[in-house]
């Protein structure tokens, strides 16, 4: 017997509360004293096929008064406790941005900020250039990227991009200090926690405007402390995919830090320019794969097409701030866009949906309406397609089997992201979709926190029920049980590629229920920041919008 609910929470005033059951029939809502607050039915039986099961919907939309409640079926089950409040959202949403704090290679974690998940600064040598002997580079800073010790640059842009625009699109929802080192300084704590990684990026850009792939050991380092990994680094040959997502995030971000730090947003946009001229100069793609021998993250890709469109669209809207032409972006923009690129992921892979982003969020309609018509058209279809997919199965999930894959829980949150989205987009047909969409996102946000077949709540911390045992080399070796909060794991997958997950989930089995919350299951159960700052759109998203979908005002 199973309750699945959003262990966290739902908001007061939404309609959306609902939870899944595996035996039908009535339950009951209780408060934190035991008392009824709701009676109800189970609805239709769906045959689920994401985790095989015939499963029961449960809708207590109709509760609204605030307080800590649990499902129960009046033969002694019952399901985790979860709030119904306002603002249900803002502790993970704070502490899923915090938790990159924990990631800063290059400094201490003194107590003060981080509590009893404190280390020694590390990674503090200058790294070696990969191919150039005798020549290093001072490196120092940015996060580490996952469960490894590594740096890379178009997973940090990507993380970066997601940040900057929440930020930019729900700024509400980031208001709270989150006690990190530069809280107080007068700019919000996530600008500041982008800085850090913004200043590493910098560093890694080369005088022609070439961007170092990433900088990482040649090998994982042990399951040891950050300040104990004592392998020389190494900044990996310049690609093509690191210098577009370089300029792109350049870009952007010198437009939001203007108002917060004029010279820095300065050195940013000289930045994005040189990147800039380095990609017109090389227009062919330079792509990226490991030298032989070594296993850190390679972050390949097969094309440059989506990050060069993402560049083109961002350094369009910075010309456009400094009354400059502008044609020159626009026909980058759409020569690509002929193509046929699609335009609506948000992922490391496939980086186009930033320029959709981009230009369906610019006031001003920079790019001209036939650009803007290709990527609304593409935004509205795929959101529409998303609505389809969540009717399929008895989460309301914009998800099908194929979906659960290695990091499962960045399409989750991604598709998120693309129906919050489409839910800017003006007109009539995105109008009467917008309730719809943000139904979606709650379903999505929903199966994160603990309404799902696995009853776990992806985010650490978060939840009766949450994972606690993330592929992540600091939680495994600092000698703590719990680890930090606001961790985000890669969720289940159909696919498994490690050893122990191999082993132990049999063939076939129903891709949701393809999940063990154990550390050496790197294939299911790692972080990275970037599955983070998805989530953290997402729940800026929910923070900042009225039930109905539209944007408070």
């Amino acid at each position: 017997m199973a309750i699945m609910v959003n262990q966290v929470g739902y908001e007061a005033d939404a309609l959306g509360k609902k939870a899944v059951v595996s035996r039908p029939g009535s339950y009951v809502l209780k408060n934190a004293a035991g008392e009824e607050a709701w009676q109800g039915e189970t609805g239709t039986a769906v045959q689920d096929p994401l985790c095989g099961e015939t499963l029961y919907p449960l809708d207590f939309g109709s509760v609204r008064a605030a307080g800590k409640y649990y499902l129960e079926d009046g033969q002694g089950e019952h399901s985790d406790t979860f709030e119904i409040g306002k603002d249900v959202y803002a502790g993970v949403h704070n502490a899923m941005v915090k938790a990159l704090y924990f990631q800063r290679c290059g400094c201490a974690l003194e107590e003060k900020y981080a509590g009893p998940y404190i280390h020694a600064a590390c990674h503090m040598a200058d790294s070696r250039i990969y191919g150039e002997e005798g020549q290093t580079l001072e490196a120092r800073g940015g996060w580490h990227d996952a469960g490894d010790y590594g740096r890379y640059i178009t997973p940090g842009a990507v993380t970066v991009g997601h940040l900057l625009y929440a930020y930019k699109m729900y700024p509400r929802a980031f208001e709270e200090k989150l006690n990190i080192p530069e809280s107080g300084n007068g700019a919000a704590d996530v600008l500041n926690e982008c800085r850090y990684e913004l200043e590493w990026m910098l560093k890694m850009q080369r005088e022609d405007g070439g961007v170092y792939h990433k900088l990482t050991a040649w090998s994982h380092a042990p399951f040891v402390m950050p300040e104990e990994d004592k392998d020389p680094f190494y900044a990996y040959s310049v690609s093509s995919l690191a210098v577009a997502d370089f300029c792109a995030c350049m870009a952007l971000a010198s437009g939001v830090y203007h108002s917060v730090d004029q010279a820095f947003a300065d050195r940013m946009e000289g930045a994005a320019r040189l990147s800039w001229q380095w990609l017109e100069k090389n227009p062919e793609p330079l792509l990226f794969t490991n030298p032989e021998g070594s296993n850190t993250g390679e972050y390949g890709d097969r094309a440059d097409a989506d990050e060069r469109l993402w560049a083109a669209a961002e350094m369009m809207l910075l010309a456009a701030r400094k009354g400059e032409n502008v044609g020159t972006y626009r026909d980058e923009l759409r020569k690509i866009l002929d193509t046929g690129l699609g335009v609506t992921d948000f992922g490391w892979t496939d980086v186009a949906g930033f320029a959709a982003l981009a230009v369906l969020t610019d006031s001003e309609k920079t790019a001209g309406e036939e650009i803007l018509g290709v990527f609304r058209e593409a935004v509205l279809a795929e959101a529409d397609r998303l609505v389809c997919l969540s009717t399929r199965n008895a989460f309301g999930m914009a998800m099908e089997a194929k979906d659960f894959c290695w990091g499962s829980n960045m399409v989750v949150t991604n598709r998120g992201i693309l129906l919050a989205l489409a839910c800017e987009i003006p007109g009539e047909q995105a109008a009467s979709s917008r309730a719809r969409y943000r139904e979606v996102i709650q379903a999505q946000t929903d199966y994160l926190l603990g309404k799902n077949i696995t009853g776990y709540s992806f985010v650490t911390g978060f939840g009766e029920h949450a994972y606690r045992y993330p592929h992540l080399r600091t939680t495994a070796a600092d000698g703590i049980d719990a680890p930090m909060a606001g961790w985000v794991s890669g969720g289940p997958n159909g696919r498994p590629g490690d050893e122990l997950a191999i082993r132990m989930i049999p063939a076939g089995t129903p891709p949701m229920k393809c999940y063990l919350d154990r550390e050496e299951c790197y294939s299911l159960n790692e972080m990275t920041i970037y599955w983070n700052s998805s989530a953290v759109f997402v729940t800026a998203f929910l923070r900042s919008r009225k039930p109905e979908g539209g944007r408070e005002s």
